[in-house]
């Protein structure tokens, strides 16, 4: 794993060096606002740094290491190959201790509580005759590794991360930790694994030529409308964007008139969709708009027929028109009926995930679920009634740091 700062003037110019420079790949980790030094430091301007990481590729990791790794002449599986290639070693960890001091400030109070528990688990002692000191130490360093394992293991059990993934990152840092391996090296190592498992957030961006058609779907009760009206508000007041709505929703009438009224708040045109050409015909109207925010009927997924009606409206619009589709979910909805809901959408087509009601519950477990399912790009999360306030793009960064330290870290 690469880690590197990067300067800009603003954050997206400091994000743009580090892809220049390592690609598209990289995940930021952290951005911060550097102090100028000197008596003189108020007359200079501000500079912007980020903290990213890459996830480096076996041959590229090979050549790096090449004169400072001897080899080891046992015999080794390919598996076992890449997982220590992919992670830092101890010696690595000093070489790039510089380059983690924002995320070791990040993850103090955390790196405290598990400090503290693990003074309060005292543990069992498992005294063999005719073993030596030598051998006891080693042993007391492997059980405290353990009891920091296990320890980690439950806190993501806690917030409701599936035991398959809790394993698999428990599987990940247990290959590469070691006796009297610092707990901050190991916290910041399964800190950034599990950002990289996240990857960067990917929102709603322009079409390179006329307006974008944004479909929302999702089944009933999650909030599709209310997400909406907050998303239309961000771009229409916020970045004065030419926004249009549609509503295909034509089976609740409370749900359209919803809409028509958030429309008239925000001054934007507001449209009712019966049929796909008619679809077709009001999309021609506004053409010169930026975005068609379209909010469609929640149902059952398990409603084959009303899956593929609105497939229809999907694929029925004008190729040459760059079109997205967000799967709107609550993170409050049961591990097995997201995974129900997310398999019968993506039978229709690719999505993004928006998940909501973030407000409604302590455990976070099922985005970081739902994405390792998926494979989709997590785009936004909302957290309350209030449009256009309650809303926020995904940050993999506080959503790690709450699943690794629960609701004890503010």
């Amino acid at each position: 794993m690469i880690i590197k700062k990067f300067q800009g003037k603003t954050e997206n110019d400091a994000i743009e060096a580090a892809k220049k420079e390592l690609g598209n790949g990289v995940v930021v980790m952290n951005v911060k606002e550097v102090k100028k030094k000197g008596f003189f430091s108020f007359l200079k301007s501000k500079s912007i740094e980020a903290t990213v990481a890459l996830e480096e590729e076996p041959d590229r990791i090979l050549l790096v290491k090449k004169d400072v790794v001897k080899p080891i002449p046992e015999k080794r599986t390919v598996s076992s190959e890449k997982q220590e290639q992919v992670v830092p070693s101890p010696m690595s960890a000093s070489d790039e201790s510089s380059n983690d001091k924002v995320l070791e400030k990040k993850l103090d109070s955390l790196q405290n509580l598990i400090e503290k528990q693990l003074q309060k688990d005292e543990p069992k002692k498992n005294v063999v005759e005719n073993k030596t000191v030598k051998k006891e130490d080693r042993d007391e360093d492997e059980n405290s590794n353990v009891r920091f394992l296990k320890l980690l293991y439950n806190t993501m059990l806690e917030n409701e991360i599936t035991e398959t993934y809790a394993n698999q990152i428990i599987d990940e840092l247990d290959s590469v930790i070691k006796p009297n391996m610092p707990i901050d090296f190991m916290l910041s190592n399964v800190y950034q694994k599990m950002i990289l498992k996240f990857e960067q957030p990917e929102g709603i961006t322009l079409a390179k030529k006329g307006p974008k058609v944004v479909f929302f779907v999702g089944p009933t009760g999650v909030g599709k409308t209310t997400t909406i009206a907050k998303i239309a508000s961000r771009y229409s007041l916020e970045q004065k964007k030419k926004v249009a709505l549609f509503t295909m929703d034509t089976y609740r009438i409370a749900a359209a008139e919803q809409l028509r009224t958030y429309a008239n708040i925000l001054n934007v045109p507001f449209c009712i969709i019966y049929t796909t050409d008619e679809m077709q015909k009001e999309i021609e109207k506004y053409k010169d708009y930026d975005y068609i925010f379209m909010d469609t009927a929640g149902h059952s997924h398990h409603n084959e027929k009303q899956r593929d009606a609105m497939n229809e409206f999907i694929m029925a619009v004008d190729p040459s028109i760059e079109k997205e589709v967000y799967l709107v979910v609550s993170v409050t909805t049961k591990y097995k009926d997201l995974l129900s809901i997310a398999d019968a959408y993506a039978t229709i087509t690719q999505y993004k995930l928006i998940f909501t009601k973030l407000d409604e519950t302590t455990c976070l477990g099922n985005l970081l679920n739902l994405k390792l399912h998926t494979g989709a790009k997590l785009s936004y999360v909302t957290c309350g009634q209030n449009v256009p306030d309650d809303m926020e793009d995904f940050n993999p960064q506080k959503t790690v740091k709450k699943l690794l330290g629960g609701n004890k870290i503010s």
